[in-house]
């Protein structure tokens, strides 16, 4: 006689896999975790944070110091000017006048009504305009140098600079991070216990999710940081200016790291050591350098912003700093977007199909063709 199985309650459900999203949220709260178990990740994002700190408080100081700053300005052009504390203004008749006293050195800057300005007003200058006095500003005027420097843009510069370095690192540091968790799981095995339990697409979301959270995370970060920054020092005006492009720029990183993510992970499971990952990995940290390379030589040419712009991997610099400028049609962003949105979802495609018929490839490098192809 046979004895009779006893079946306890909830066990078929306790031994069934887990779901997709469920295999993808474990894979994610694996590489945050770890990430903020790093005491090397944790001291980078303090120093990162206190220097944007004091770099942001710096120049709102700056900023805000403009006593003794002589300026012409034009009758029809004084309401623009009206609570800049610290000017000294000299009043004139008109826009000649006003000129003249630039070209002279009696004055630092003029301020002038212009029709044609989107703000209404402008701002005249002799080889560069004073940095101090733009910040001041309650809105970006055009610029208009009698004898132009071009070396000389500092406020644009300053402004390329931040997008393109927070761009640049939070993507270099967590493409890197991805690309290397990869190998070291192709390297110790451990790759084929995970795709036992879960699916090899589960895994690739996991650290694509796990990874945007966190510099998502750091982008938020330095956006509050930046916020707070400008409102001790009273640059309640900046603010106003950059609130639009950083929350732009948010956006904008958001797409295009998923985008980078994608492409750092399926590139590293095409090879099985450490000392490799640079040769399939190098093409995308050339995409990542080169809208930082990009904005900070040409960010006071029109035309290469605006290609930057819509190219997906630079958009999230080249928009958002359009965007700052005045440069941009408010449907612009949106046609951007959209664009950026098309290109992640390919890139998730073909990323996903590369790590899948890669990943348990071990010994030579897998060839772009063969991975594309399996």
């Amino acid at each position: 006689m046979s004895t009779p199985i006893s079946v306890i309650p909830g066990a078929a459900a306790e031994a069934a896999p887990p779901s997709f999203a469920q295999s993808t949220w474990l894979v994610a709260e694996r590489e945050i975790g770890s990430k903020l178990r790093s005491k090397a990740f944790l001291i980078s994002s303090i120093i990162l944070f206190l220097g944007a700190l004091a770099l942001v408080v710096w120049g709102g100081f700056q900023a805000s110091n403009t006593d003794g700053t002589p300026v012409a300005v034009t009758s029809d052009a004084s309401t623009y000017v009206e609570g800049i504390p610290g000017l000294d203004i000299t009043d004139v008749n008109d826009r000649a006048e006003a000129e003249a006293l630039v070209s002279a050195g009696d004055v630092d800057a003029a301020i002038v009504a212009d029709p044609a300005s989107p703000v209404g007003f402008a701002l005249i200058a002799e080889s560069s305009a004073p940095t101090q006095l733009l910040l001041s500003l309650a809105q970006l005027p055009p610029v208009e140098l009698l004898e132009p420097d071009p070396t000389n843009e500092a406020l644009r510069y300053f402004v390329a600079i931040g997008f393109g370095v927070v761009f640049l690192m939070a993507a270099s540091l967590f493409g890197g991070t991805i690309a290397q968790s990869v190998v070291e799981e192709k390297q110790t095995r451990v790759v084929e216990l995970l795709i036992s339990a879960i699916p090899v697409r589960a895994l690739l979301a996991g650290k694509v999710i796990g990874n945007t959270v966190l510099a998502m995370g750091q982008i938020l970060v330095l956006a509050a940081i930046a916020i707070v920054g400008l409102t001790v020092t009273g640059q309640s005006e900046i603010l106003q200016g950059l609130g639009g492009p950083i929350a732009w720029f948010a956006v904008f990183f958001f797409f295009g790291f998923i985008l980078l993510a994608s492409l750092f992970a399926a590139a590293a499971a095409m090879v099985s050591r450490q000392e490799d990952i640079g040769s399939t990995t190098t093409p995308i940290t050339m995409l990542v350098m080169a809208p930082y390379f990009l904005v900070i030589f040409f960010n006071d040419n029109p035309v290469v912003l605006g290609i930057m712009s819509y190219v997906p991997f630079s958009a999230p610099v080249g928009m958002p700093m359009r965007l700052f400028l005045g440069e941009a049609q408010w449907w612009e962003p949106l046609l951007s977007l959209a664009i950026l949105i098309a290109t992640c979802i390919a890139a998730i495609l073909i990323g996903a199909k590369i790590y899948q018929n890669s990943l348990l490839r071990m010994g030579a490098r897998v060839k772009l063709r063969e991975a594309l192809a399996a």
